[in-house]
């Protein structure tokens, strides 16, 4: 079998090139992808710190230095919440939700481009065939003949 022929092969490489287009539009407005991502997690009345990593697929070690880096920016603040003191809250400052904005607009523009060149039926089948790709392989713990050899 050919390394083209895997589903790994593919998907890897179409995230490259999505990544890299990403990057390379995030860096012309001077910030991240990653920053980007945060961004567009962070809903109007914030969000707990906890609950990024995973929407961002990311280890709070990387997060954190992530977070650290976005308060010196001014891009962020955080708050503790009214109701659990344990827990953190994030919030865009003015500079962030502009920032957000830019995010934004990006991915919907490349969602737009995208789809303008798919017939719906394609795109349909695409998110289905996807979405079983994630949920096999987020299962293949399950099989003994993915485990150690």
């Amino acid at each position: 079998m050919k390394a083209q022929e895997t589903v790994g092969y593919q998907v890897k490489t179409a995230w490259q090139a999505i990544a890299k287009m990403y990057n390379r539009l995030t860096d012309e407005n001077g910030f991240s992808q990653a920053i980007g991502y945060v961004l567009i997690n962070v809903k109007k009345g914030g969000i707990p710190v906890t609950k990024i990593a995973p929407n961002m697929g990311i280890e709070p070690t990387s997060l954190s230095r992530l977070l650290n880096t976005m308060e010196e920016k001014g891009l962020i603040y955080r708050e503790k919440d009214t109701v659990d003191r344990r827990v953190v809250n994030l919030f865009l400052t003015e500079k962030g939700l502009e920032l957000q904005k830019i995010s934004k607009k990006m991915v919907l523009e490349y969602n737009n481009y995208i789809f303008s060149h798919i017939e719906d039926s394609e795109r349909e089948v695409f998110f289905r065939v996807i979405e079983k790709i994630n949920a096999l392989t987020n299962d293949i713990s399950s099989f003994s003949s993915f485990s150690k050899q």
